[in-house]
């Protein structure tokens, strides 16, 4: 209880740019533990929505019926759901309207798809590069203010006859806080980002992936019509 006294104690009497310093450090913490914690949330969430709708598309059901469910359940989509939804809507639109190659209708498909696919990646990779902004330069404005801390410490002894240890340790412990503040922002953020990333890039193979498999099922049942 007397340390976390005295470290209080200590950044209450830093110097105001310190102070500024370690306020934005804090902010910068916080902030980057919501999105932490959101981040994942959503994440887990994406992973069990593939899940859940390659085991519906790849246990046998009409693809036709599955596109009628997913617009039923509009709100519930996931990003797989979205790529199907985006793929199976053109190629239904093009085919309707009749004298169409199987390249056509299947070409419409994929770039509707990859249309769909780039606005999923963004949107997973959204908020990741705030977290590698503040685990890259937390430690960075922590030392500023480290630096500062020590530099004004040592400035207030140019009118002191006889420096003692007693009289600039204060100065530069309040200092080294700011340090301690820098690592304590950045290293959650850096591990985040480096899961979050991962994660990210094994969601977007696996929807690049489910988007030529399907690109794969429409070309065979375009060629299908064109010959029935």
């Amino acid at each position: 209880m007397q340390n976390d006294l005295q470290v209080w104690q200590l950044i209450l009497q830093a110097s105001w740019m310190v102070k500024l310093v370690m306020a934005v450090l804090l902010v910068a913490s916080l902030s980057s533990w919501m999105i932490i914690f959101r981040k994942r949330q959503m994440l887990a969430r994406a992973e069990k929505g593939a899940q859940d709708f390659e085991e519906r598309f790849w246990s046998g059901t009409d693809l036709t019926q599955l596109y009628e469910a997913i617009g039923r359940n509009a709100t519930e989509y996931s990003g797989m759901e979205r790529v199907f939804e985006a793929g199976f809507r053109e190629f239904s639109r093009m085919r309707e309207q009749g004298r169409m190659t199987p390249g056509v209708l299947v070409e419409a498909a994929q770039r509707a798809m990859r249309i769909t696919l780039a606005r999923e990646t963004d949107w997973l990779e959204h908020h990741l590069s705030y977290l590698a902004t503040v685990g890259s330069t937390s430690p960075y404005i922590g030392l500023f203010g480290t630096v500062w801390g020590i530099m004004t410490s040592f400035h207030q002894l140019a009118n002191v006859n006889q420096a003692t240890i007693a009289m600039v340790a204060p100065g530069i412990s309040e200092a080294l806080i700011a340090t301690a503040m820098g690592l304590f922002a950045a290293i959650p953020a850096v591990i985040a980002y480096n899961r979050y990333s991962n994660q990210v890039e094994r969601l977007e193979m696996r929807y690049d992936n489910f988007k030529e498999e399907l690109s794969s099922i429409l070309q065979r049942q375009a060629h299908a019509l064109v010959q029935s």
